[in-house]
């Protein structure tokens, strides 16, 4: 007895002082920044639309500006990483985030606003790749999986803002207020980063590009990441948007029932992403996207033939489960062929969750919803046919994780 109480005592200090430990923790947060800023700011998108008296098609264009200085931003975030190395790039895109959001809520007008959302999304861009990159680094230096993980705490991140937001809007209805709380939580997890990031002279940082002095196009395994990136994201952004209108439109289910889509999609990318990294260890990177992406096309192509909510249901869970590792795996495999590719493919990936539910929405406008969330179906099934161009590392390549922490 006196010898198993100083050890369980002892456990949870370990764990911190474990190197590859204190990088995840680290990185985790910036993970959980970006998606804690972004949903901090959309959910009050009602408040902002009140206060600069918006149209609809005006907040549409609002939001349309983070993805688009997201979507361009791809020069300029190759540049900064060459120039500040992934660690500095995303403690000052972080940084910087949580000023935006100061920004935002002291915008005198319109203008402005749309100014300040499109620095938002270079912002997103840049902490986008750096913090992608420092997970593909931990991975490499440490042989151990980990990237799903993260990027199951941006998913993390997001319900944190949700719930900071309601708790903020029943005390006050200031924005200011929300955001300045916001901000000031960002900071602190900017600072709890800061000591545990990895530095970019560290052997096992992605490679650099040789350059010649001028822009060079991208190799063939890299323009099959873009792709499956652009195919993956837009299934994961189309069945966000859209399947709660389907399960009420298609369905026909009742008020009570149609938020589930969300919740299902979500609440299974989450459990995926918390298992994914042991997946990866146990049958490689490449496989488990190949597989999991036709899970989903093809659960969702079968759900949708069926009809029914109950079949929806079920297709929108083979969609959040196959489809939650394809963009960890991928950032992975991109931050592998260098910094350039990797900025490449998350431009790409953003591309995606801009331009799928518009894209989806004309489809539906065309023909039917049906045949709207049968593009979605396919856009996954798209994925697993890139997922056999990629150059994936050996497999399997590091060992994975079989718990979810």
């Amino acid at each position: 007895m006196r010898v198993s109480r100083p050890r369980e005592s002892r456990l949870p200090e370990s764990r911190l002082r474990d190197p590859f430990q204190r990088g995840r923790l680290a990185i985790a947060a910036l993970f959980l920044s970006l998606g804690f800023q972004y949903a901090t700011w959309a959910a009050r998108i009602p408040a902002l639309k009140s206060d600069l008296g918006l149209t609809a098609a005006e907040v549409g264009v609002l939001l349309m500006a983070a993805g688009v200085g997201a979507a361009v931003s791809f020069p300029l975030v190759a540049w900064l990483m060459r120039r500040l190395g992934s660690r500095r790039l995303a403690l000052l895109s972080q940084l910087g985030l949580a000023l935006l959001l100061l920004a935002l809520a002291a915008a005198p007008n319109y203008p402005v606003a749309l100014l300040v959302l499109c620095a938002d999304g270079v912002l997103v861009g840049c902490l986008n790749v750096a913090m992608n990159a420092q997970g593909a680094a931990l991975e490499a230096r440490h042989e151990r999986n980990t990237m799903a993980k993260l990027h199951a705490t941006f998913s993390a991140g997001s319900l944190l803002a949700a719930l900071v937001a309601s708790g903020m809007t029943a005390v006050t209805g200031s924005v200011a207020a929300h955001f300045g709380v916001a901000a000031a939580l960002l900071v602190v997890l900017g600072a709890s980063a800061r000591t545990g990031l990895l530095d970019d002279g560290a052997p096992a940082a992605p490679k650099p590009e040789r350059r010649s002095g001028r822009w060079t196009l991208p190799s063939r395994p890299t323009l099959w990441m873009c792709c499956a990136m652009v195919f993956g994201t837009v299934a994961e952004g189309a069945m966000n948007d859209w399947s709660a209108l389907y399960l009420k439109d298609v369905a026909r289910a009742s008020a009570e029932l149609t938020p589930l889509g969300i919740a299902v999609v979500s609440g299974m990318m989450v459990v995926a992403r918390l298992f994914a990294d042991g997946w990866r260890g146990r049958w490689g990177d490449g496989r488990v996207v190949l597989v999991g992406s036709a899970v989903a096309g093809t659960g969702l192509a079968v759900a949708l033939v069926s009809g029914g909510v109950a079949p929806a249901l079920a297709g929108f869970a083979c969609m959040g489960l196959g489809i939650a590792a394809v963009t960890p795996c991928v950032y992975a495999a991109a931050a592998r062929q260098g910094s350039d590719a990797l900025t490449l493919v998350a431009a790409m990936g953003t591309t995606g969750l801009l331009a799928g539910p518009p894209l989806i929405g004309f489809v539906a406008g065309a023909s039917s919803l049906t045949w709207g969330m049968g593009a979605v179906a396919a856009a996954a099934v798209a994925v697993s046919l890139c997922s056999t161009r990629i150059r994936w590392t050996p497999e399997p390549a590091v060992r994975g994780e079989t718990s979810p922490v």
